[in-house]
């Protein structure tokens, strides 16, 4: 099936969020129960890919991904750079996930780049962020981030990932 050329944003009206299934429990849980109403609660923002239908039902959901405003201390991040005593601003890739269907298809790569290309994109806008910042949530995953070469563990927590918006910017 053909999926759509862009990400949107989430629209239970409009995308079939309980059809989704990326083999992770959690991660569908997330996005059936709680993304859109974290969107209303202005906790975070979920994007999906869907299958490109001409039908009037629901468009399945081949990936997502949710981004949200945080925070960290200096000390825990990977970087030894100058940077002020308080709470340092980033971005978080809460979520990304990819429906079984079309997993082993580099889906999963080409939507990790659109999402931290629309992070830096946040960033220039307006949004401070001195990176991004990603909660692994298992081996599978640890696995799947390290092949980009691009993220450091942090000092505290090897299942949390760090890259700058300096870097990320070069995407």
């Amino acid at each position: 099936m053909a999926l759509k050329q862009r990400f949107e944003r989430i629209d239970k009206t409009v995308h079939d969020l309980k059809g989704f299934d990326c083999g992770k429990p959690e991660m569908n849980r997330f996005l059936t129960q709680h993304a859109v109403k974290h969107g209303k609660l202005g906790l975070s923002s979920t994007f999906v890919l869907t299958e490109d239908t001409a039908s009037a039902s629901k468009r399945p959901v081949a990936v997502y991904y949710t981004l949200c405003s945080a925070t960290v201390t200096r000390q825990s991040l990977p970087t030894t750079q100058s940077l002020p005593a308080y709470p340092v601003p980033v971005v978080l890739l809460a979520r990304l996930a990819v429906d079984t269907h079309y997993q082993r298809q580099r889906l999963g790569e080409k939507s990790l780049v659109y999402a931290l290309r629309h992070a830096v994109q946040l960033c220039d806008s307006g949004l401070p962020a001195y990176g991004l910042m990603l909660d692994v949530l298992d081996q599978d995953a640890l696995h799947f981030y390290q092949q980009f070469d691009m993220f450091e563990c942090f000092a505290d927590n090897p299942m949390r990932l760090f890259v700058s918006m300096n870097t990320l910017r070069d995407v």
